[in-house]
């Protein structure tokens, strides 16, 4: 596994939008304040072309646009780490254009985005053997106090902090609009980590994973390597983390049966599930819950559901492609992340 260098003052912050730019509020505002912080924080700041573009379907621009930006700033531009501008629907068709195998010849470089953004911080591991970072979009970064999730993704990309552990509370309902782009975080909602089987639980591998509504479009597809690099590191096994975003707890379901039968989970260690953002779904007689166990009791590995990953905040920040000791105990979830 090939590490970027760690992030430390003095050093360059690149921003691009290889799915939604930041062309509306509240995400202008906030990308704004975030780069107000990162550089009074000690580092530069240089924007792609797409930051603020939003003449694209469900991305900053054109697909061919977004992939030259990706391209532009993991092959040339002199940065050491990349933050995603945000989230968005069709990610995907920039694949095309994205030259990953480039990209796996040269100094790797953080990439950080959650969601959409999927589509490369699970192909830049699998693909091009690098770590990124599963963790907050640039204007995340922008809140007013940052929550200690914000102060996580920091201490990752420096190498400060590489264990994370469950957050007491979690939003359900988000105080952020067009009127409060700064607003934090709003969570009034009691954590509670499950486990399945519900006991005391330790175990290790290699993290992967990212949004299920991304990675079961990717599978099947000529950007699908899994099984080769699950094969590869065999030996470490795989911890997987998914989460989800659109997709209804049937959807759920699908999903991971898909990823199953193409051989995806065949040296799983353990399962990370984020919760939801169907939270509380209930479709005839099947929960988020039944929809995850059902599928993967057959690798009698740990399963931990509802964990701090995804669309409802606040997420702990993931390397994917390190190693990661998980510890479940008494409700609370623990990694701790090393290289290797």
């Amino acid at each position: 596994m090939r590490y970027p260098e760690l992030l430390k003052k003095g050093d360059t912050l690149g921003f691009i939008a290889p799915s939604f730019g930041c062309a509306i509020e509240p995400y202008r505002l906030a990308f704004q304040n975030s780069l107000k912080k990162w550089e009074s924080l000690g580092y530069s700041t240089l924007l792609g072309p797409n930051c603020y573009e939003g003449q694209g379907v469900g991305i900053s621009n054109t697909p061919q646009a977004c992939g030259e930006e990706v391209n532009e700033f993991f092959l040339h531009q002199p940065v050491q780490a990349i933050l995603s501008c945000g989230g968005g629907e069709l990610m995907c068709q920039i694949l095309d254009h994205v030259d990953f195998e480039s990209i796996s010849k040269v100094n790797p470089k953080w990439f950080m985005g959650y969601s959409d953004n999927t589509n490369l911080t699970f192909l830049l591991t699998t693909l091009c053997n690098q770590a990124s970072v599963y963790g907050p979009c640039a204007p995340a970064f922008g809140m007013e106090p940052w929550h200690p999730s914000l102060k996580d993704a920091h201490g990752l990309l420096t190498g400060e902090k590489w264990t994370v552990e469950s957050y007491d509370k979690w939003e359900k309902e988000s105080l952020k609009d067009e009127n409060h782009p700064l607003e934090p975080y709003h969570v009034t909602e009691e954590n509670r980590v499950l486990a399945f089987p519900q006991q005391d639980a330790a175990f290790s591998g290699r993290l992967l994973g990212g949004c299920m509504d991304c990675l079961v479009n990717l599978t099947g597809t000529r950007f699908d390597k899994v099984v080769e690099f699950c094969d590869a590191y065999r030996q470490d096994g795989i911890l997987w983390f998914l989460e989800s975003c659109d997709l209804n707890v049937f959807a759920i379901r699908r999903a991971l049966w898909q990823m199953k039968e193409a051989g995806w989970f065949r040296h799983a260690k353990g399962f990370l599930i984020g919760r939801p953002g169907v939270h509380g779904q209930q479709m005839m007689g099947l929960d988020q819950y039944q929809a995850v166990t059902e599928v993967l009791k057959e690798f009698s590995v740990p399963v931990i559901l509802d964990a701090d990953i995804g669309h409802l905040p606040p997420m702990m920040p993931l390397v994917c492609g390190a190693l990661a000791q998980a510890e479940y105990r008494g409700g609370k979830l623990s990694l701790k992340m090393k290289r290797g």
